[in-house]
């Protein structure tokens, strides 16, 4: 006798948490810029530099970088910007996770609050969330097939399973230059940016992935000339290319996540010597998971007519592909300017974010919950504060199809802000108009029995003699002609012969004739 076995991969989440971290800190403005007046507004993310697991624990240290943006305590009230970093560490308790584990780590940033102390200090406070998940592969010797045995009836199922095939992290880099439109001046000194991804989308090919989006730059700047005029720019600029990844194939299952990581904005000279290029430099940090869904026949159960069989099983868990689906929302809302602020004279620039709250999965589908919160830059016709921000939250509530869904599933959401619009309606208020998009990954923890080896020895003589040699036997609720064969120790095949059967079906009631014989 000799037992056929193939390994399986049960991918399976081994362990999960979800926790948040409190960044603050007191930062001096640097010498070189000057005293502030009046915060305007203020931008952020989160970097992860390090993880490091142990016995139940991960060790994650981190970063937070962020942009300022306030109005100078001069005779005239001119923007500036002050940048800095704040570091974190944080131990969060992990049940199940070992040293040699890989643990993969989001990161999110709930909420940035920038506040004045003085004129040459400010306080930053940030709160954090970290998700993180270990995902284990456990290898199974599947029996597939028994050779050498005659007399032992054998049946076959299918076993599906979602198979990390690749998870890595990968970066992209964009290096463009745009020039600014012939009606704006030159630039003198850049005071702000602002870089957001837009319609970012990605093809799996053999050994590679193309990507394509655009990323939304936004520019503040002072002009050349004698009053130096604060002026702004927004231009969408094209993203293309290709990653190279080795044992990609077009037929994987991706979830892929994309954020802007290390970003440089410079200004450059064009062919005539004058300040009118901006040189980008990005570095998209990409986080790829590849998976197949992987089907694989192995032998269900087996029993033997003249021997006796003992099956040896397994219970694998594995994770099982339900749905991959995208969805979009139109969202909007009215924002009013801040109490006590001057009224809004021009949008020039609007930025947003979305956060979620919830993923929660049910017959109807994933209901998907969260916040998409708007920025939007205006200038004013106050000298004192000729440039604020109006801010506001936007709630949703969104129901991506993903038929069969229940609350044992397992949902990867990615949002994304799609477009953003920002329309004055009157000098206090403002109307908000956004597209939001979704991609769902939902999969199913499942266990399966899984056959891993099988014990064949002689049939012992009184069983062998209390055995009957003819049955009348009448169907009961749950029976199949496999069940009576290994209840008797005859074929399937010898059962169908007797009863003129052309199928495997029988239902309650049904009378079989059971017949022992080799």
């Amino acid at each position: 006798m000799e037992l056929i076995q193939k390994t399986i991969h049960m991918d399976q989440l081994k362990c999960s948490a979800v926790t948040q971290v409190t960044v603050e800190d007191d930062i001096n403005i640097t010498d070189s810029k000057p005293d502030v007046y009046q915060l305007v507004t203020e931008q952020g993310s989160v970097s992860i530099d390090e993880v490091r697991a142990v016995e139940d624990h991960a060790h994650v240290k981190g970063s937070l970088r962020f942009q300022v943006l306030y109005l100078s305590d001069e005779e005239v009230r001119r923007p500036a910007c002050m940048e800095g970093t704040l570091h974190f560490s944080e131990t969060v308790y992990l049940d199940g996770v070992s040293a040699s584990d890989a643990v993969t780590v989001r990161s999110a940033l709930e909420d940035l609050s920038v506040g004045m102390i003085n004129s040459r200090k400010l306080s930053v406070q940030a709160l954090l969330e970290l998700s993180l998940s270990v995902e284990a592969i456990q290898d199974m010797a599947a029996a597939v097939r028994l050779e050498g045995e005659d007399n032992v009836e054998v049946s076959e199922k299918t076993v599906q399973a979602l198979d990390l095939v690749i998870s890595k992290k990968d970066i992209f880099r964009v290096r463009e230059e745009i020039e600014l439109p012939g009606g704006l001046p030159n630039i003198f000194t850049l005071l702000w940016q602002s870089c957001q991804l837009k319609g970012l989308s990605w093809h799996l090919m053999d050994e590679k992935m193309s990507l394509q989006g655009e990323i939304s730059l936004f520019i503040l700047y002072e002009g050349e000339g004698e009053d130096r005029p604060v002026l702004w720019h927004e231009a969408a600029i094209p993203v293309s290319g290709t990653v190279e990844c080795q044992g990609m194939r077009e037929s994987m299952l991706e979830n892929i996540r994309c954020r802007i990581g290390h970003q440089e904005i410079e200004v450059k000279a064009d062919a005539d010597g004058e300040e009118r290029k901006i040189a980008l430099e990005l570095v998209l940090d990409l986080d790829m998971k590849l998976y197949e869904d992987v089907r694989t026949e192995v032998l269900a159960d087996l029993y033997g007519v003249a021997q006796q069989v003992e099956v040896v099983r397994e219970t694998g868990r594995c994770k099982q592909l339900l749905t991959k689906n995208t969805g979009m929302l139109k969202v909007s809302g009215r924002f009013k300017t801040a109490a006590g602020f001057p009224g809004i004279q021009q949008i020039c620039g609007s930025f947003g974010d979305v956060s979620l709250s919830g993923a929660e999965p049910g017959p109807e589908g994933v209901r998907i919950t969260g916040t998409a919160s708007v920025r939007a830059l205006y200038a004013s016709a106050d000298p004192e504060v000729p440039f604020y921000c109006i801010t506001g939250q936007i709630p949703f509530s969104y129901l991506l199809e993903a038929p069969g869904a229940d609350g044992t599933c397992i949902c990867e959401v990615e949002p994304a802000l799609e477009q953003l619009g920002v329309t004055v309606l009157d000098g206090e208020e403002a109307d908000v108009r956004a597209v939001l998009s979704f991609r769902c990954l939902v999969c199913r923890t499942h266990e399966e029995p899984v056959v891993t080896d099988v014990k064949i020895s002689p049939l012992e003589p009184e069983k062998l003699a209390s055995l009957p040699g003819i049955v009348a036997y009448i169907v009961k609720e749950g029976d199949s002609l496999w069940d009576i064969g290994k209840k008797y120790y005859v074929p399937v095949a010898r059962m169908k012969e007797m009863n003129d059967l052309t199928g495997d079906e029988v239902k309650p009631g049904d009378k079989l004739l059971v017949v022992k014989g080799f």
